[in-house]
């Protein structure tokens, strides 16, 4: 069986779902629906599962901890996820929140609520960090400190952003950042 790609996101409540699906459907990508929720509401088996039924050889799959600082549900389900044999993670787009007691990832760019391709974190509005300030803080992001190589890009709070990133907008922060991901695996000609 050939592996199935997946892009993974670090945020699932009911804004962020909106906002995720939207921007998939722009750039015609599958998005696993069942793994939106506050927390993410399956196990990582049966995501694995999830990916492995999905139509397309590339799957957009939320996480969220629902603000857990520990290893949530999220995280736990993520870990499956990148663990498993027939699974090629592309990317991570790492949502950034208010938690501060947690260990945070150093991603290797991010997008701002204008939509700038920046080198440093943003914060949860999606306004760059001080140039001193290099992790992102954010729920259920530490758990990509366990993962080799990992592609990250850093992004403010989905579907909000101060307006900027609203669906009804098209999500246009949220497609930037799935976008990028693409873009630097090398799977940019396969979009509409």
């Amino acid at each position: 069986m050939e592996a199935k790609e997946v892009i993974m996101i670090t945020d699932g409540d009911k804004t962020a779902r909106k906002a995720v699906e939207e921007a998939s459907k722009s750039l015609g990508l599958e998005v696993i629906t069942k793994s939106a929720g506050n927390p993410t509401p399956c196990s990582g088996a049966e995501l694995v599962q999830e990916i492995n039924n999905c139509s397309g050889e590339l799957a957009v799959v939320m996480f969220d901890d629902q603000g857990d600082l520990n290893c949530g549900q999220g995280e736990t389900a993520m870990k499956v996820v990148a663990e498993s044999d027939n699974i090629d993670v592309l990317g991570v787009v790492a949502v950034a929140s208010n938690a501060k007691e947690v260990e945070g990832v150093r991603p290797t760019c991010s997008i701002t609520k204008e939509g700038e391709l920046v080198e440093l974190p943003v914060d949860k509005t999606g306004k760059e960090e001080e140039a001193d300030h290099t992790i992102l803080e954010g729920d259920t992001v530490d758990v990509i400190n366990e993962f080799e190589d990992m592609l990250v890009v850093g992004i403010g709070d989905l579907g909000k952003m101060e307006g900027k990133d609203d669906y009804h907008l098209g999500a246009p922060i949220t497609t930037k950042a799935i976008k990028e991901i693409l873009k630097r695996s090398g799977r940019e000609d396969g979009l509409k």
